[in-house]
């Protein structure tokens, strides 16, 4: 399948970079500390803010120590963080101008996790704090083509989670799922599902970018 657009916005945990790790251990000891079934919080909290899950969970009183404390788990573990096959040399290939990041996590927690999987920040990056409604809303990805000054309509949302892939869809934009945390039925949401960023190469054009990937629509299987 062929993608024709003017700029590509990528999540960041599980697309980007292989957190899985270091999420889950930030969340167990997060949910022994407060009193929380660890089970019930891995259930919603993928592709979401961390303040949105754990309004789920604590009273408003309550929330924004909560939240506070998973920033600092998370931040103290980064040691098994690293890139997702294939994301260095995708990068590598895009503008600048052309590419941007749009996550569910904070831009201190966002820019460690990139630097500790040798990974570039981009110049373009809307995190958690930028937004007053985080995924599935598609506030981010809106104000991520706003901020490269492209119509959303002409981007490409790569993304890894449900909730990440109904904002691309709700913002306007093409939809590339990678079914690297999910399984490839989870995703249905996206135009096409591919394994990991193996399977997507990107050229660039006089009119901007063509992004190709080794499978057709969801409907086919994964590679």
């Amino acid at each position: 399948m062929r993608f024709e657009v003017d700029a590509i916005l990528f999540d960041i945990d599980g697309t980007l970079v292989d957190s899985t790790g270091a999420v889950v251990r930030a969340w167990e000891a997060w949910s022994a500390a407060w009193g929380i079934d660890l089970v019930a919080v891995l259930r919603v909290c993928h592709g979401r803010r961390s303040e949105d899950t754990v309004a789920e969970f604590l009273p408003s009183g309550q929330r924004a120590a909560a939240v506070a404390e998973l920033e600092r788990l998370e931040l103290a573990d980064l040691g098994d963080v690293t890139a997702l096959p294939a994301t260095r040399d995708l990068l590598a290939a895009l503008p600048e101008s052309r590419w941007a990041a749009v996550t569910s996590g904070s831009r201190a927690l966002m820019r460690a996790r990139l630097a500790a999987a040798g990974l570039p920040v981009p110049d373009v990056l809307v995190a958690a704090e930028d937004v007053l409604l985080g995924k599935p809303d598609p506030q981010g990805y809106l104000q991520a083509a706003r901020a490269l000054g492209f119509d959303i309509r002409r981007c490409l949302v790569v993304e890894d989670a449900p909730a990440g892939l109904e904002a691309g869809r709700a913002a306007g934009a093409h939809v590339l799922a990678v079914a690297t945390s999910h399984p490839a039925h989870d995703l249905c949401a996206a135009d096409a599902v591919i394994s990991d960023l193996r399977a997507c190469s990107v050229e660039s054009t006089v009119s901007g970018l063509m992004i190709s990937t080794a499978v057709g629509p969801r409907a086919d299987p994964l590679i």
